[in-house]
């Protein structure tokens, strides 16, 4: 049993109904199942069994289009009840109405609880489950899955923590990040540790740098009143990038499984060289969009969107210097930067390598040599390899060369979305590429010291970038060399 807290919801609309009806096209459920909706609004099943085929029509339309009969047998097993989330008497009721369910379908209840809903009510419905005893395993296992953020600040997420496991085990937990159910990210451990020519240039002797972009061409549209008491650092640092840069720099775990990856990973951020003081405003630039030409169309700033504050000092850019102090990243600098209003939606890790000891050929480049291993996340997801080529001809010219390979190659074998892993990862209880508890405090040790700079010392200077342009050129101040740059992650890879 799947029950969809928040069911309502967009998130439920756009990803988790669609993921699960993929899941029931490919076969990958159960024969027996169902979905549950939870939510406030008072309707019957009928109408809710409407309203998701509605909902898949426009945000699952090739699946809905090629498997009409597909999607009438799906939505038979889709069903609701209606559950108000800070009314205790409501579980009862859902209790009453699963317990129900069990034995008319002669069904196990075993239960996945997808919180679909603001942060603030994870407390509040796990609690509520607890109390009336959804929560107890005797006839079935049970987990959750809470969605980001976990918390606001190291505090709250150890307080978040700590109410989620009155009644739940760590082992019931599922803290997702979509970011980790990305097919690039699982690859970039195959990529490392399958192929004898990565792992053993992947250290400090042969690694220049290390970049990571997320980069967003939108900006905050209807959520500037949740984004403006969040920003970047919290947005996308301290959960999504943070993570990507464990699994990129994480030592090779001795068994291939769900703890033993997730241990290295968290001893990955645990070595990330804390930030503070004076160090921050060096090693961490921020800055918010203005009004900017885009396109066609003149793009209002942050300060101007629906919600936000009109003297809002809420970053929509973060670009860092960071180091991972332990043997194998020892004074290696890794950068990360993520902004809205950029020119692509892009996300992707970039190895440098050093220069070989003995450029022979340095004078007969025609481009600045540079070894990189591209590791594109989205769009167009894919691995390419920057080295250093002869031009064909007398002599010895040298050029700069890209071999690439594109996941969409791979024709025959369709790329799960997200959403439709990591739920049924959930599901079979491999909990591999979900946040441990951990995890989430030792990224929060780190940010936190630079939010409560920015909150205190205004000192701190926000940069501002027009909308349609790649940050705020402070940014580029980073890298250790004037002459580096950020690199633009079109050169490679065409987005769409």
């Amino acid at each position: 049993m799947l029950v969809i807290f928040g069911s309502n919801g967009d998130l439920a609309k756009r990803k988790l109904l669609p993921a699960v009806f993929q899941l029931y096209l490919d076969k990958l459920l159960p024969e027996h199942f169902v979905v549950i909706g939870a939510g406030s609004q008072e309707k019957d099943e009928d109408t809710y069994r409407n309203d998701v085929r509605e909902s898949l029509k426009v945000f699952a339309p090739n699946a809905v289009l090629q498997n009409e009969d597909g999607l009438e047998s799906f939505l038979k097993n889709v069903y609701y009840k209606k559950v108000h989330n800070q009314t205790e008497e409501d579980f009862g009721a859902l209790k009453e109405y699963i317990t129900g369910l069990s034995e008319k379908l002669d069904i196990s209840q075993k239960i996945v609880y997808y919180f679909s809903i603001p942060p603030f009510l994870y407390e509040v419905v796990a609690a509520n489950l607890v109390k009336y005893g959804l929560n107890q395993e005797e006839n079935g296992w049970k987990r959750i899955i809470v969605e980001k953020p976990f918390g606001y600040s190291y505090d709250t997420a150890i307080d978040l923590d700590k109410k989620l496991h009155n009644g739940f085990n760590e082992d019931q937990i599922y803290r997702i990040d979509h970011y980790l159910g990305k097919e690039t990210v699982q690859n970039i451990m195959v990529t490392r540790f399958s192929n004898g020519f990565f792992e053993p240039i992947w250290n400090r002797k042969y690694i220049d740098r290390i970049e990571i972009t997320a980069s967003e061409r939108i900006g905050v549209g209807n959520r500037g009143g949740y984004y403006d008491t969040s920003g970047a650092m919290r947005d996308m640092i301290q959960n999504h990038l943070l993570q990507v840069l464990a699994v990129v720099a994480m030592e090779p775990p001795a068994i291939f499984d769900s703890d033993s990856i997730r241990n290295e990973t968290v001893k990955v951020l645990h070595a990330l060289r804390p930030i503070k003081g004076n160090d921050i405003s060096k090693q961490v630039v921020r800055g918010q969009y203005i009004t900017g030409q885009v396109g066609d169309e003149v793009q209002k700033g942050y300060r101007q969107e629906s919600g936000v504050a009109p003297n809002s000092k809420t970053e929509t850019f973060v670009a860092m210097k960071l180091f991972i102090d332990n043997w194998r990243w020892g004074d290696v600098p890794f950068y990360i930067r993520t902004g809205k209003q950029l020119p692509d939606r892009v996300t992707e890790v970039v190895i440098h390598l050093k220069p070989a000891p003995h450029q022979l050929f340095k004078q007969l480049c025609l481009t600045e040599p540079n070894n990189m291993i591209i590791l594109r996340i989205h769009p167009d997801a894919g691995v390419a390899i920057d080295f250093g080529m002869k031009i064909p001809g007398a002599g010895f010219k040298v050029q700069n060369v890209n071999m690439a390979f594109h996941y969409s190659d791979l024709a025959e074998k369709k790329i799960s979305e997200a959403y439709e892993r990591l739920l049924l990862d959930c599901m079979i209880g491999d909990s591999t590429l979900y946040a441990r508890a951990d995890a989430v405090k030792a990224s929060w040790q780190f940010v936190d010291p630079i939010l409560q700079a920015w909150k205190i010392n205004p000192e701190i200077p926000l940069y501002f970038y027009e909308a349609g342009t790649w940050g705020p050129v402070e940014s580029n101040s980073l890298f250790d060399d004037k002459f580096m740059r950020w690199r633009q992650p079109f050169e490679k890879f065409k987005t769409e």
